[in-house]
C-alpha cells in the first residue's frame, strides 16, 4: 500500500501535508552517491564504517524522503543525525530557535547547519522552492563532513595506503605542513609517523590527520611526538575514530606548559563520540594564545591554511558548499 501512495504522489497525486516543491536537481546523482556511501560501508571488513560515513549517508536519505514528500520519515532521519551529532539532549525548539545555550561545541559549523535544516524540515514554507533551499543546507553539510577534496586533487585516492604514507613521509613537510589526511592510518603505522615527526620537529607547525581512520590506541601512541613538537600549531584530527576518552590524557597534556607550547587549536570535530571540548582544554589553548580574540573553528584550518598556496585555496573557493559554510561561520 505503501508503494501505491508514493506512485500516486510521483505523478502528481495528492499533496503531502507540507507540501515540499520538486527542484530540477540529478536525483540520480544523489541516489548514486548514498548507493556508494552504502558500497563503502559493505567494503569496511573492520566493522562498522567511519562515522562520517554513517552521516552522510543520512543526510542522503533525508534527503531523497524530502524529495519524494515523506516528512515524518524525514523528521525521524533528522532526530537520529542529531543524536548521531551529539544533539538528542537538546528539544526540538531548542535546536530551532537557539533557547539553549550550546558552549564548548567542537563542531559549531556542523550545529549551525543543523539548525537551519531542522527548519526547513519541521517549518517548510509554502512559498518559493524550500526544497532547492534545504538541498543547498544538506550540500553544505554533506561537504563539510567528508573528506575534503584537497587529497582528492593530489591523486592520492590512485595509489595504495602504504604507498601514499610512503610518499609523504620521503620528504620534509613542505613550508611546516605535513598532509595525512585521507591515508587510511594503523596503530602500525605510528612508528614510522613519529620517527619522521621526530626527525623534522624543527619544522612542522601543522598537521593534518583527518579521516585517517585514527583510532584511540593509535592517536595515544602518538600523543608523546605530538606534544614535544615546539612549533606545531594547528592538529587536524577530525574525521576519524576518535572517542571522548582520549580527552583525559589530551587535556593532562596540554595542562603542561611544556607540551604542545604553541599549539593554537586542535580540530576533534566529526569523531566518534566528541561533541563539546572540557573547559580546561579551552582554557589551555587560551594561555598558549592569549592574543587571539576567538578560538579558530574547524573549516578555518580545515580549507583556509595560511601554508596553503593561492591557486589551492582558489581551487577550493570554486566549491559553492565552502563559501556558503563560511557564510554560515560568519554569521554565528
Amino acid at each position: 500500500m505503501g508503494a501505491k501512495q508514493t506512485k500516486g504522489q510521483e505523478s502528481g497525486g495528492a499533496s503531502p501535508q507540507h507540501s515540499w516543491k520538486r527542484t530540477p536537481t540529478k536525483e540520480r546523482g544523489d541516489i548514486l552517491a548514498s548507493l556508494m556511501l552504502k558500497s563503502g560501508d559493505r567494503l569496511n571488513r573492520g566493522g562498522t564504517p567511519p562515522p562520517y560515513q554513517r552521516r552522510i549517508g543520512m543526510i542522503q536519505e533525508m534527503m531523497l524522503m524530502a524529495k519524494q514528500g515523506k516528512q515524518d520519515e524525514a523528521t525521524e532521519m533528522l532526530k537520529t543525525l542529531r543524536q548521531d551529532l551529539g544533539m538528542e539532549s537538546t528539544s526540538l525548539d531548542d535546536v530551532l530557535y537557539r533557547y539553549a545555550s550550546f558552549r564548548n561545541l567542537v563542531d559549531p559549523i556542523t550545529h549551525d547547519l543543523i539548525i537551519s535544516l531542522a527548519r526547513y524540515v519541521h517549518c517548510p514554507k509554502t512559498e518559493g522552492d524550500s526544497l532547492g533551499a534545504m538541498e543547498k543546507v544538506c550540500r553544505q553539510l554533506t561537504y563539510h563532513l567528508s573528506p575534503h577534496s584537497q587529497w582528492r586533487r593530489q591523486g592520492l585516492l590512485k595509489r595504495k595506503p602504504q604507498a601514499c604514507l610512503k610518499a609523504v613521509l620521503s620528504a620534509p613537510p613542505s613550508t611546516g605542513a605535513l598532509d595525512l589526511s585521507g591515508i587510511p592510518l594503523t596503530a602500525r603505522d605510528m612508528e614510522r609517523l613519529c620517527a619522521h615527526l621526530q626527525r623534522h620537529a624543527s619544522t612542522v607547525i601543522s598537521l593534518e590527520l583527518g579521516f585517517t581512520e585514527l583510532t584511540d590506541e593509535a592517536f595515544l601512541l602518538l600523543l608523546p611526538t605530538l606534544a614535544g613538537l615546539p612549533h606545531l600549531e594547528t592538529l587536524a584530527l577530525n574525521g576519524n575514530r576518535l572517542t571522548r576518552a582520549i580527552l583525559k590524557e589530551l587535556t593532562d597534556a596540554l595542562k603542561d606548559p611544556g607540551s604542545f607550547p604553541s599549539v593554537t587549536w586542535i580540530d576533534l570535530g566529526n569523531n566518534v563520540d566528541i561533541f563539546s571540548l572540557p573547559q580546561p582544554f579551552l582554557v589551555s589553548l587560551r594561555k598558549r594564545c592569549p592574543k587571539q580574540g576567538n578560538l579558530p573553528t574547524i573549516l578555518e584550518f580545515g580549507e583556509s591554511q595560511a601554508s596553503d598556496p593561492p591557486e589551492r585555496l582558489r581551487g577550493i573557493g570554486e566549491e559553492d558548499e565552502t563559501d556558503d559554510t563560511n557564510r554560515t561561520e560568519t554569521n554565528n
